[in-house]
């Protein structure tokens, strides 16, 4: 069965006065119906850009996208207006992402207004049905988003995306300015849905914990280039590539007596204007040498396990 989302070489430039930012440069990447792909790394690597650029929120500067089989890289203004339906945005700040004067049922109701072709009694039954089902209580109807706490903004924004029964959800960072225990209400919550709806996320991440427990397939970004994917579970048994290995040793155990040694990475960053060839891990990567400068390809070192990285039997074999 062909996958619902195939991205071929994607790439998204941005013009500074130094050159082109290579924000998001060359990912191929495909994704299944009611699966999730994780897409982490530090901040600035480039995965809300990937997202947007997927979505037409900015436009790709090179590269293709196909979804379900078709070639949706340049859509008309026809063809954008249908794909909306399909392709969706959970957006990271629910507090921003809200109109401050639109009421929760107003906000849910708003895409389902621009699409057409339903009474207002039969949008407000929808909405209605829509906050049952991400958990608001129709007591908060008429609320507005400075008079809910943050969990609630976020399912209003899960609502709203959900409102057109789309196929594929980019999450960007859904959970990340919530508590930890609204977090995992807010991802079991998006779990359900995708079983009952068949769901496609690309969640973007920063926390490997979260990642962990709601991917089937992980994709480590550093400086717009993908460096490691592997299904979720082979990549933390068997992490290859050098930075994921760092990503990785930070996460906190909770355990006194099982600690893992933090891998802390020094150099500087290189700059992703005007990169040259060559792994951009080079500066601060402990096991670099000369043929590290040279271009970096992805390797299948096992089945479904990629990795970018032309040392990296050497450095797993001496570990």
């Amino acid at each position: 069965m062909a996958p619902l989302l195939e991205i071929r070489n994607l790439k998204k430039y941005f013009k500074t006065g130094g050159g082109m930012l290579h924000a998001v440069d060359g990912i191929n990447v495909t994704l299944s119906e009611g699966k999730t792909l994780g897409v982490v790394g530090e901040s600035g690597c480039g995965k809300s850009t990937l997202g947007r650029t997927i979505l037409h929120l900015l436009d790709a500067t090179d590269g293709q996208i196909l979804f379900e089989g078709k070639d949706i890289t340049n859509p008309s203004k026809k063809e954008l207006h249908k794909l909306r339906e399909n392709m969706q945005i959970i957006f990271q700040d629910p507090f921003s992402s809200l109109n401050p004067r639109m009421s929760v049922s107003a906000a849910i109701m708003e895409p389902l207004m621009l699409k057409g072709g339903l009474s207002k009694s039969d949008m407000l039954e929808e909405t209605r049905l829509l906050m049952d089902t991400v958990g608001i209580a129709r007591r908060f109807e008429n609320a507005y988003p400075h008079e809910l706490d943050g969990g609630r903004r976020q399912r209003i924004g899960i609502a709203r995306a959900l409102s057109l029964k789309p196929k594929f959800i980019v999450c960007d960072e859904p959970v990340s300015a919530l508590d930890v225990s609204i977090q995992a209400q807010i991802i079991n919550l998006m779990l359900d849905l995708q079983e009952e709806r068949g769901l496609a996320y690309m969640f973007v991440t920063h926390d490997l914990s979260v990642v962990k427990y709601i991917s089937d397939d992980i994709m480590v970004m550093y400086l717009g280039q993908m460096v490691e994917k592997a299904p979720a579970d082979e990549l933390f048994r068997n992490t290859l590539h050098p930075y994921t290995k760092a990503l990785l040793s930070a996460i906190p155990i909770p355990s006194i007596h099982n600690k893992t040694k933090r891998i802390l990475l020094t150099g500087e960053i290189t700059s992703p204007v005007n990169p040259k060839p060559g792994c951009r891990f080079v500066a601060r990567c402990p096991y670099a040498s000369e043929e590290c400068h040279e271009l970096q390809t992805l390797e299948e070192a096992e089945p479904g396990h990629f990795v970018s990285c032309c040392k990296y039997k050497e450095i797993n074999n001496n570990i």
